[in-house]
């Protein structure tokens, strides 16, 4: 079965940096599009940003965009998310997904099939 795990969340100051990995198995990753969501308290689960399965198109909240970069390594079966410039409201759960279909890019979080456990980002002021 598909598993996705996420790593790198932590505490940063605002202004700050931290990469977001999640590594993939149960298939071939290559295949499939991979998506970064967030969830703050008390509010509803976004899309941060997807890229596609070759790695070539990629899409970003308007919040993160210049700030928040998606990529992939196809070899490691891993996404990334580097993110700098970090800002209080940044402050979430994120968690990474995967559609059950090949090659489609979704941007709704319902079209994402497999979800990993989640890693708190915690931004202070």
């Amino acid at each position: 079965q598909v598993q996705l795990v996420e790593s790198g969340g932590g505490l940063v100051q605002a202004g700050g940096s931290l990469r977001l990995a999640c590594a993939a198995s149960g298939r071939t990753f290559s295949f499939y599009a991979m998506g970064w969501f967030r969830q703050a308290p008390g509010k509803e689960r976004e899309l941060v940003a997807a890229i596609s399965n070759s790695g070539r198109s990629t899409t970003y909240a308007d919040s993160v965009k210049g700030r928040f970069t998606i990529s992939r390594d196809n070899a490691k079966n891993t996404v990334y998310l580097q993110m700098n410039s970090l800002k209080p409201e940044d402050t979430a759960v994120y968690y990474c997904a995967t559609p059950d279909a090949r090659y489609i890019m979704p941007n709704r979080g319902n079209d994402y099939d497999y979800w990993g456990q989640g890693t708190q980002v915690t931004v202070s002021s």
